[in-house]
């Protein structure tokens, strides 16, 4: 079998992540947002777990991923089946990670070059 690097340098990549935040492409963000491998991070309107609706789910689907990784912080929790309804209807994945699991998942499928979107919690202290 024969093996070779892939370089990934074209696009998003998690490069670090610390409490309150990661580091994309060696950028510091400190709240919310969405990861996709060809499109710059956005922010998404998520101030907390709690906060979650469907409607922060529903606005997943206009970027048609194969699976979205959802980070939840610094521990893993689970959100309700009718929140991510409007996905899993459509036969897309969502994994609920604690956030540094999610962002290592994130580069690992970004890598096999997977349609990936990764959702970022990024909880304010």
């Amino acid at each position: 079998m024969k093996l070779h690097a892939s370089s990934t340098q074209q696009y998003q990549t998690i490069t670090g992540y610390f409490p309150g935040g990661v580091e994309i492409n060696a950028k510091p963000y400190d709240a919310s947002l969405l990861v996709l491998p060809e499109v710059a991070p956005r922010p998404w309107p998520v101030e907390n777990f709690a906060s979650l609706t469907v409607e922060h789910f529903e606005q997943l689907l206009a970027e048609q991923p194969d699976v979205v990784i959802l980070g939840t912080g610094e521990r893993q929790r689970f959100v309700h089946p009718r929140l991510s309804a409007p996905l899993t209807s459509r036969q897309i994945g969502v994994e609920c990670m604690d956030t540094n699991a999610a962002c290592r998942t994130y580069n690992i499928l970004m890598g096999e070059g997977r349609k990936v979107l990764l959702a970022l919690i990024i909880e304010k202290s």
